[in-house]
């Protein structure tokens, strides 16, 4: 029945990777946790369960477009659900409840805020509720990137209901302590745990370091005109900069961020998702539960705070499967905008002082490794693996670091004066003191903590501060140095310094053969010129041949003109993968359209002699 299902109303033959397991677990009634990147079809392991179980499937969800996005898709696709939040009038909302307890609704997406009403608690306490799936669950986890303490209403509720039903977890990118996290807090019952793989190989990851990141951007467009995709930015600042320069340069561009009334906000999002606006300029406000497939890059005007935050966002790019590039433009300054957001946090005022303390440390520790990814010469996508856990090595072909040519250099010597200087002074201050000394520089600090009188000072005085600074990093990325999250960063020997100072080890770095030095910021951080490399894969319908393509664009404007038609986002129709599956098939009756991944009975029959129409037009039919 599960097959029947899966393409009677979605349009698969077969299951992705850990859907089909998670699925079964479910319908023996085992509660579930799975881990899947974006884009590997988390919402189908409850959703066809929640269409075979008796009773009700709640999926609890924080975010109302994440909602709004599912239950159009799932009422398109002929799959009967309602969401319950506050964009709901007081009508609205006691209409889908009632409609809801006569059994018309299989799914229901809820708020987390909404589960302990009077009103929802009561229609739940009477209904038969057979599962609650928890969407984003690492919310749950004061350790996970995107905290809600509204989620930890979850396990109130589901103990107030008379039976307790099945349930199961779901998010993207969840650490080994936040896995725990979730199963600890919603009391999952020996839960069948699985974790797909974080590994998305249609994606291509790049760090650039550009002197002019706003140029940069500019020149990523101009040669992606045809393409969807996303630029985040740090602050609501930078958005309206980037996105009004962009605009006054002819690009079609929208913004969105927390400052903008919601109205404007949902405008803004409704035009990007329906093709309106080919790009959208955001805080990281703007994405969770975006299901737009055709996105085909995401852009980043800065660091993210953390790696669970910046592959989330980078992973709205490619879910269709079709090949896409995530770029991150980075700049030291960086690290000090986060440091600022981490240190004043308003959302954390819940928790008590200690426990704050604890989360800010956290936070910290998880700016330094996304600091980390930006620096590192080794494969970005065997970075990113490594640090949810999944072992990877090697290198991917696929990323900025595998796709430059690097020279290797012996920095052993330059290793060597900087431990012996952290140690002389016995690790009492930070990186710029130890560079200065080592530098030989005479400033008034350098006196004041008389480091002119450390053994080491001047002995790597023909190296300028930014090489320094570089070379300082490769090797605390390396493991040799470890610098403390403290308001006062001071740098720490490890036990791989020691063994630099005991003259017993050779340390080398990877050097980028094309880098050009550039001026030194006014932080002193080393700053790095790049040749901006791609993927080079062609991706969507860019491959396709010069035929089909144009089909492929009259496809597309069959598509918008039913979406307009249906007031639906273009890609709840069908998404450009079965567009392009079109174009290469070319089916030419109902039974040969089913055969396209992503046409199921329902599209078929309402969208499907439309699209037979062109296609046949298409093949010289008519």
């Amino acid at each position: 029945m599960k097959y029947q299902l899966l393409k009677q109303y979605f349009g698969y033959d077969s299951f992705r990777p850990g859907q089909e397991i998670l699925i079964d677990s479910i319908l023996k009634g085992r509660d579930v946790l799975g881990i899947m990147p974006t884009g590997a079809g988390k919402s189908i392991c409850y959703q066809i369960p929640a269409l075979i179980m008796d009773g009700i499937t709640l999926v609890i969800s924080p975010l109302i477009s994440l909602m709004k996005d599912q239950v159009e898709s799932l009422n398109q696709a002929g799959i009967h659900a309602a969401y319950l939040n506050s964009s709901l009038t007081a009508n609205q909302y006691y209409k889908a409840l009632s409609l809801a307890r006569n059994g018309r609704y299989p799914i229901i997406y809820v708020a987390p805020e909404r589960l302990l009403s009077p009103e929802f608690l009561d229609f739940a306490c009477h209904v038969k509720i057979s599962m609650v799936a928890v969407d984003e669950a690492h919310c749950v986890s004061q350790w996970g990137q995107d905290f809600r303490p509204s989620y930890l209403k979850i396990t109130e509720f589901v103990e107030q209901l008379p039976k307790r039903p099945v349930v199961s977890a779901f998010t993207a990118t969840a650490t080994a302590q936040v896995r725990e996290d979730i199963k600890k807090i919603l009391k999952l019952h020996n839960p069948e745990t699985l974790t797909t793989g974080f590994d998305r190989k249609n994606l291509y990851f790049g760090v650039e370091t550009v002197r002019d990141r706003y140029r940069a951007i500019v020149d990523y467009l101009q040669n992606h005109r045809e393409d969807s995709g996303i630029i985040y930015c740090l602050t609501r600042k930078v958005v309206e900069d980037v996105c009004q320069k962009l605009q006054e340069e002819g690009f079609s561009v929208n913004r969105y961020h927390a400052g903008l009334s919601d109205l404007e906000r949902k405008q803004n999002q409704e035009d990007f998702i329906n093709d309106r606006v080919q790009v959208m300029v955001a805080t990281n406000a703007f994405g969770m539960g975006i299901d737009k497939s055709n996105v085909r890059f995401v852009l980043h005007y800065g660091m993210p705070k953390n790696l669970e935050s910046y592959y989330q966002e980078a992973g709205r790019a490619g879910r269709d499967g079709e090949n896409a590039e995530c770029v991150l433009y980075y700049s030291p300054q960086d690290v000090i905008t986060n440091q600022m957001f981490i240190e004043h946090n308003q959302d954390n005022q819940e928790l008590d002082f200690v426990t704050r303390e604890q989360v800010m440390e956290r936070d910290r520790e998880r700016l330094q490794k996304m600091n980390f990814y930006c620096l590192t010469r080794e494969c970005l996508r065997t970075y990113i693996l490594n640090y949810f856990g999944e072992e990877a090595s090697g290198t991917c072909g696929n990323c900025s670091n595998c796709l430059r040519d690097y020279e290797t250099e012996d920095i052993t010597e330059a290793a060597a004066a900087m431990a012996g200087c952290v140690q002389s002074c016995r690790e009492r201050y930070g990186v710029n003191v130890i560079l200065d000394t080592v530098r030989g520089s005479k400033t008034a600090r350098i006196r004041q903590y008389h480091m002119e009188e450390n053994p080491y000072y001047g002995k790597l005085s023909r190296y300028t501060i930014p090489e320094l600074r570089q070379i300082f990093n490769d090797l605390q990325l390396q493991g040799y140095f470890h610098v403390t999250h403290d308001v006062y960063a001071i740098v720490k020997l490890t036990e791989k310094s020691r063994a630099v100072l005991d003259g017993t080890e050779l340390v080398l770095r990877k050097v980028d053969t094309k880098a050009e030095k550039e001026s030194e910021p006014e932080d002193g951080r080393i700053t790095t010129r790049k040749k901006t490399t791609s993927s080079k894969r062609k991706a969507g319908a860019a491959a396709l041949s010069g035929e089909d393509q144009a089909l492929f664009e009259r496809l597309r404007v069959l598509r918008m003109e039913i979406a307009k038609e249906e007031k639906i986002p273009p890609y709840i129709v069908f998404s450009d993968k079965t567009l392009i599956s079109m174009c290469q098939l070319r089916p030419k009756n109902l039974e040969e359209l089913m055969e396209v991944s992503g046409v199921g009975v329902v599209k078929a029959e309402k969208y499907g002699e439309r699209f037979l129409h062109l296609l046949a037009l298409g093949n010289g039919s008519l």
